[in-house]
């Protein structure tokens, strides 16, 4: 491996020019980083491999890896026995910071199998590719039900005011999505961001699982639509509510209804639409 690699940073540096009705402005801007995650999974007597692919913005990448396990029933609280860049040394600079292994204490509580070979790869835009069929992107790994107290609809109203307090990266660039976990009365627990929706929900979940803390909570939100995989990654962390600022959709609609999750979407001070089926 090369000795000059860098770990890549949430955003890269451009040139731009602002067009105006009258001026030209050339200036220096900022963009999301865009680059490839290997994630790889071993356990006691099994070497490490690969089980996804998927473009993110560099930046909590353990915390994204642990989060995506998690989400798809591969692992549990307190089964992440390590988290580590890969030090293979057949890697290029490019990719030395951009392959995850995560070792398990146990074997994992699913069968990685077909499902989750070499072949699996996903856009910062997917949350389920990589499925073989309808009915595996639709089976759902639920943790356990939300019990706790919910937000009421004062606090679901402020939350998506309450999650762009906590968006830096966003400011920045305006090219990412954000994910946090919030209190019944409102208090963020961890808010993380990426170029991908469902890579800021993984990685917001891995946070908490790396901490030893569960990662369900009262409410997931959401900065932008509320889409199936956003609702099965909800009700497979065990959250109790999830709030949007976007529409949801009839498949996330009805996951919701079955699996006892509270649904808001069109979120925002004035008003909250809650989904009831």
């Amino acid at each position: 491996m090369s000795e000059l690699a860098r770990r890549p940073g949430p955003t890269t540096r451009t040139r731009v020019e602002e067009l105006s009705a009258d001026a030209v402005r050339r200036r220096e801007d900022r963009l999301a980083t865009e680059e490839p995650l290997e994630i790889r999974l071993a356990w006691p007597g099994a070497p490490a491999r690969r089980v996804w692919v998927t473009m993110r913005t560099p930046g909590h990448d353990f915390e994204l890896a642990a989060g995506w396990l998690l989400h798809e029933g591969l692992a549990g609280p307190g089964q992440v026995a390590g988290v580590a860049y890969c030090t293979d040394t057949d890697l290029t600079a490019e990719q030395e910071f951009n392959v995850v292994t995560v070792t398990l204490s146990s074997p994992p509580s699913t069968d990685p199998g077909h499902r989750h070979d070499a072949r699996s790869a996903g856009s910062s835009a997917c949350g389920v590719c990589g499925k073989d069929s309808v009915s595996e992107a639709l089976a759902v790994t639920a943790g356990r039900p939300w019990d706790g107290e919910l937000p009421s609809p004062d606090v679901v109203r402020r939350l998506p005011g309450l999650l762009r307090d906590h968006q830096p990266l966003f400011d920045r660039t305006g090219g990412v999505h954000a994910a946090g976990l919030f209190t019944a009365d409102g208090q963020a627990l961890v808010v993380r961001e990426d170029v991908g929706r469902h890579n800021a929900v993984d990685k917001a979940a891995g946070a908490r699982l790396l901490s030893g803390s569960s990662p369900s909570a009262a409410c997931l939100v959401v900065s932008g639509r509320a889409g199936f995989e956003l609702v099965q990654k909800a009700v497979s962390a065990g959250v109790g509510s999830l709030v949007s600022v976007g529409a949801p959709t009839s498949l996330s609609v009805a996951l919701a209804r079955r699996a006892g999750l509270l649904l808001y979407g069109f979120t925002s001070e004035r008003r909250a639409v809650r989904y009831t089926g």
